[in-house]
């Protein structure tokens, strides 16, 4: 996308990485800020009185997201539209990239016949994440769904696959499953400059150099995150919980920062 068109509504749909987690405001506990927010600030100052929407829930599904998120993104009647989802499925065992797709492509169709500009997202190569191995097949698959139907539906995609500078274990929070609050502020640079409003600094920007981790040191962090995060994702998991359920949108209605 180049220079965008005056955007005077701006709707988040997704999971957590729209959300925000674990790039909390300041005081704020619970109140995540995230790519998106630091998108909507930035995008605010081409676009003054830019009405902005994050309706993202941490935990959903596409199917989830597509039913609850997309009828109250059209709704909003947004000039653009950013929408990730997929990664929750692609880390559940038996998840059917081909079937995801369709459901995905639905509603990209309905947003583009809404009027809205829309950004779709492709996964991270998993290849670069300790823990991502053996989902790479599928979600490879789910990425190549995804180019197609922008292609098909006129949309513009960040297509994060390739980026090796979020390789980097600081671009991660402790969970290593969301970005850090560094990791956010360059998503935002990147998603900026994909959508032809390109900030002041660079994403691309070398990270500073990082002090060696013994061998030690590290398989104690992967006993301690296995233990803190794993463990309660795999029982959530088998159980059928998600840490968003029940959980309502922080910006439930489109209005100015």
């Amino acid at each position: 996308m180049h220079e965008m068109r005056r955007i005077r509504t701006y709707v988040a749909i997704g999971d957590s990485f729209t959300e925000g987690l674990d790039d909390p405001y300041p005081g704020g506990h619970d109140r995540f800020r995230g790519w998106a927010d630091r998108l909507a600030e930035h995008l605010s100052a081409r676009h003054p009185g830019l009405r902005y929407a994050n309706l993202a829930v941490r935990g959903k599904l596409v199917r989830q997201i597509v039913d609850d998120q997309v009828p109250l993104a059209v709704d909003l009647a947004p000039d653009l539209v950013t929408f990730c989802a997929g990664g929750n499925d692609m880390i559940r065992p038996g998840a059917d990239p081909d079937a995801l797709a369709v459901v995905f492509d639905d509603a990209v169709r309905r947003l583009r016949a809404a009027g809205a500009d829309v950004v779709v997202f492709t996964g991270f190569d998993t290849r670069g994440l300790r823990t991502g191995g053996r989902i790479r097949g599928r979600a490879a698959t789910y990425n190549m769904h995804l180019r197609a139907i922008a292609d098909r539906r006129g949309c513009t995609v960040v297509d994060l696959w390739p980026l090796r500078v979020f390789n980097d274990p600081r671009a991660w929070s402790e969970d290593r499953l969301h970005l850090s609050p560094e990791g956010h502020r360059r998503m935002a640079l990147l998603v900026a400059d994909v959508v032809g409003a390109p900030g002041d600094d660079d994403w691309r920007a070398p990270w500073p150099p990082a002090d060696p981790a013994d061998w030690l040191t590290l398989r104690r962090e992967d006993v301690r995150w296995a233990r803190t995060y794993l463990l309660p994702w795999i029982g959530r998991r088998a159980t059928g919980r998600s840490t968003g359920d029940g959980r309502a949108p922080k910006r439930p209605t489109a209005t100015p920062l």
